[in-house]
């Protein structure tokens, strides 16, 4: 179905559908074994123990590299858009872009260094990757708008600005009781010292990160009419 897509639509498509299956997999491996309580852990916590460790690495991994394609195409068609247009300044697109990339990166890292292993290094990648991806659909959203009503609709830039208004709501407290939770452990129970804080936290967490995957999903529709063209010149000798 994904091939069918015109344009490049299936490069988000691919990216919405992976990063899903990435923490629903995780989640029920993790809950079959025991290793987590089923009401709200941590994404992290899904993906610290063998064997969802390594399904989270690989397929957290594989969706950061797909979020920064995805992220490069939509630069690309930003540029091709604005030839004809010019609603923004280049400089205000390639830092966007520069913002995905370094969320791809924390990305990357919080798959790599995992929660009970390396603590420090994982809860800064953590940060990286959500803080740059709020900042990310954020500035998204004011280019859709900038971009209407020649290349988004104002349907569209509404959803996007009210996905990016409740990731960046739900980033904050995020953060804050995040901090307040005194110990690193996967096996909460409630009822324990700073189970509400973990819970609350654990909650805005998978906010943001589904606030991600349905703001790329509403990027299908503007792909489908952005196709890549690769030409190749061979030169003699």
């Amino acid at each position: 179905m994904l091939c069918c897509m015109p344009g490049v639509a299936f490069v988000p498509a691919l990216l919405v559908s992976w990063s899903s299956a990435a923490f629903i997999i995780s989640y029920v491996i993790a809950v079959l074994a025991g290793h987590v309580e089923p009401l709200v852990p941590y994404i992290s916590d899904t993906g610290t123990k063998p064997p969802e460790s390594g399904v989270f690495g690989f397929m957290i991994n594989i969706s950061a590299l797909l979020a920064a394609i995805t992220m490069y195409i939509r630069y690309l068609l930003i540029e091709k858009q604005n030839e004809s247009s010019h609603f923004v300044r280049s400089s205000c697109n390639m830092f966007t872009l520069c913002i995905g990339l370094m969320g791809c990166t924390g990305m990357g890292i919080v798959a790599t260094f995992q929660e009970l292993a390396v603590p420090s290094v994982h809860d800064i990648g953590a940060l990286v990757a959500f803080g740059s991806g709020v900042v990310y659909i954020t500035l998204q959203s004011m280019i859709s708008y900038k971009s209407c009503p020649r290349w988004n609709t104002y349907f569209v830039c509404h959803i996007r600005m009210a996905i990016s208004v409740i990731s960046c709501f739900a980033f904050i407290p995020m953060i804050v009781f995040a901090s307040k939770v005194s110990m690193t452990k996967i096996d909460w129970t409630p009822g324990e010292k700073d189970y509400t804080y973990h819970f609350m936290s654990a909650i805005c967490e998978w906010t943001v990160a589904f606030g991600f995957i349905f703001f790329f999903l509403t990027f299908i529709r503007d792909f489908q009419r952005f196709s890549i063209r690769i030409s190749t010149e061979i030169h003699e000798d």
